[in-house]
């Protein structure tokens, strides 16, 4: 079937579900205009405006060779401060959008793709509508304008497209870029700044002999995640950054479908991180590595003082284990196995990130604060259902990912997802063994929780419960027929919720294989707020997520682009 027909399908899909909800969701999707965000908002005075466009367009990625076919999101400004877009030259990267906390911003988005296209401000608090949820999603030609205040505080978000079984391959194709966002708090702090506050988008991708980038779509992939075999940092292989010996800001994302990055020196100096998802911490937290999954974003106190010029230091992604199924590690010990099996970079594996050389010596750099930024710290205390946490299950059946043993479905949600406007609840993140084939009835764990479910299974993309016995050897996957109905059970997934950010009450990894967790688990930064948190296999993580501001829809999905795409993402009806 062609690529053609493939994006027809997509289009008429789209449409589809965009139908279905708008019939269960009556009022929740249009905007106050009666239709669909085609057109500005009267009254809605916006202090910056974006024209926005999705389009095909031709990149060198390398020094030599051919130039680079991709998808890349270009972006001019109509209104607001000139520094609102920083241009990344020569890049497949869209613009680096600096916001200010309180601007009400207005982005003309115009889709030029053959296929569907929508943009996600992955970790900005916004409306439904300027959500990017894939309802919205629109065909060759059309516009949406999102508008939108930004209520966030200082910290580092990014946007990519969001089209549902789009995504992966869109934002592998160039479609993402990075959200900086001040404030005044911030700016009291006197962090580093100007060139010395640089992005650190960390990517892995795929290329034939001709700078062609490849993206397979063969289960393994699907299934697993696909892992490219370069590594590119803000859209460059072989990344060098010529520093000073002072200390820098990086605001490193995870752009990668699934890779997992553990980031740590080559000398193993410690790392210091001054904040996690969109958001800076309480006070500098130091680690010796930090675990950085799809989706997540830290901001890295890089602090090259007392280094000779000359010198140059290395960042790397050290060894780490237990986030992949068994028999993926055991495949590639042997050599054997299929396409993706046999990746130079698997899953895990130590490589290079990028290299730093001090270029000169300097005798001023700031200081690192002893204190950033003071919130609240959310507990039980603050929540309305303390003893009943809100689900969040993770299993697999008949080769679906699956979250609260459901495929997504644009217009269903489950009567446990509906969830009151101001509300603040307790949501439990945990690896359904149950649900996945020990027993064939209910939702496992699931069943003990007492949420009604008054959704018709078979509808929509849904799946009934029960066990995996018929998944048998998982015949559609060829040489992977002994992985079984465990093999999901087995994988870490990022889990990302979108609207609110959440903050992380406990881990729990009593479940899981002390070896494996004695690898990664002094990497995680748990103290600031959140939106994708890493959820190892076997573990249970226990998060307080705020639910307010604004009624909707809003999606919660493994960041795995591959899984997310195959289905493995829910909604709550904010109302």
């Amino acid at each position: 079937m062609s690529k053609h027909i493939n994006s027809s399908r997509r289009q008429f899909l789209q449409h589809s579900m965009l139908g279905a909800a708008a019939a269960a969701f009556p009022g929740l999707l249009l905007a106050g205009n009666g239709k669909m965000n085609r057109t500005a908002t009267p009254g809605f005075i916006a202090d910056v405006e974006i024209e926005f466009a999705a389009q095909a367009a031709q990149v060198n990625i390398f020094n030599s060779g051919p130039a680079t076919q991709v998808q890349k999101f270009i972006a001019t400004l109509r209104k607001g401060p000139p520094n609102t877009l920083t241009q990344l030259p020569g890049n497949y990267l869209g613009p680096i959008l600096n916001f200010q906390q309180g601007q009400k911003v207005r982005v003309f988005f115009n889709n030029n793709l053959k296929e569907p296209s929508i943009i996600h401000w992955h970790g900005l608090h916004v409306p439904q509508h300027s959500d990017g949820h894939p309802m919205y999603s629109i065909n060759t030609g059309e516009q949406f304008v999102y508008e939108f205040e930004v209520l966030n505080r200082a910290g580092t978000s990014f946007y990519h497209s969001h089209s549902h079984n789009l995504t992966a391959e869109q934002v592998y194709r160039g479609l993402a870029g990075l959200i900086v966002v001040n404030d005044g708090d911030e700016a009291k702090l006197e962090l580093p700044g100007g060139e010395y506050d640089l992005p650190l988008v960390i990517q892995d991708r795929s290329f034939d002999s001709q700078n062609q980038l490849q993206y397979l779509h063969a289960m393994p992939e699907r299934i697993m995640g696909f892992l490219g075999s370069n590594i590119l940092v803000n859209g460059k292989p072989n990344a060098e950054f010529s520093v000073k010996s002072r200390a820098y800001r990086f605001r490193a994302a995870n752009g990668s479908n699934s890779r997992i990055y553990k980031l740590g020196w080559e000398d193993g100096t410690p790392l210091t991180a001054i904040g996690t998802d969109a958001g800076l911490l309480a006070k500098p937290e130091t680690r010796p590595y930090i675990m950085l999954a799809p989706g997540e974003r830290v901001d890295l106190w890089l602090d090259f003082s007392g280094r000779k010029a000359g010198s140059q230091l290395t960042l790397y992604s050290l060894p780490y284990s237990g986030v992949m199924p068994g028999m993926y590690d055991r495949m590639h010990k042997d050599g054997g196995g299929m396409g993706m099996m046999h990746s130079r970079l698997p899953q895990g594996g130590k490589f290079p990130i990028a290299v730093f050389k001090v270029s000169e010596k300097v005798s001023d750099s700031p200081k690192l604060p002893e204190k950033l930024v003071s919130f609240q710290r959310l507990t039980e205390r603050d929540v309305d259902n303390a003893a009943n946490p809100l689900p969040i299950a993770i299993s697999m059946q008949h080769m679906k990912p699956l979250l609260n043993g459901k495929s997504f479905a644009m217009d269903r949600v489950m009567d446990f997802e509906k969830v009151a406007l101001g509300s603040i609840k307790k949501i439990k993140i945990f690896h359904d063994h149950d649900s996945a084939g020990q027993h064939s009835g209910g939702m496992g764990m699931m069943g003990g929780m007492q949420h009604g479910d008054n959704e018709h299974n078979g509808e929509s993309g849904d799946h009934k419960m029960g066990g995996m016995g018929g998944m048998g050897g998982m015949g559609g996957m060829g040489g992977m027929g002994g992985m079984g109905g465990g093999m999901m059970m087995e994988m870490a997934h990022p889990i990302h919720l979108h609207g609110q950010q959440y903050q992380i009450l406990s881990r729990n990894a009593a479940k899981v294989k002390p070896a494996d967790y004695a690898t990664v688990k002094d990497g995680f930064i748990d103290s600031g707020w959140k939106d994708t948190v890493l959820v190892m296999p076997g573990e249970t993580v226990e998060i307080v997520k705020p639910f307010q501001d604004y009624k909707g829809l809003f999606l919660y999905h493994c960041h795995n682009l591959e899984h997310e795409d195959l289905g493995m993402m829910r909604q709550f009806y904010i109302g």
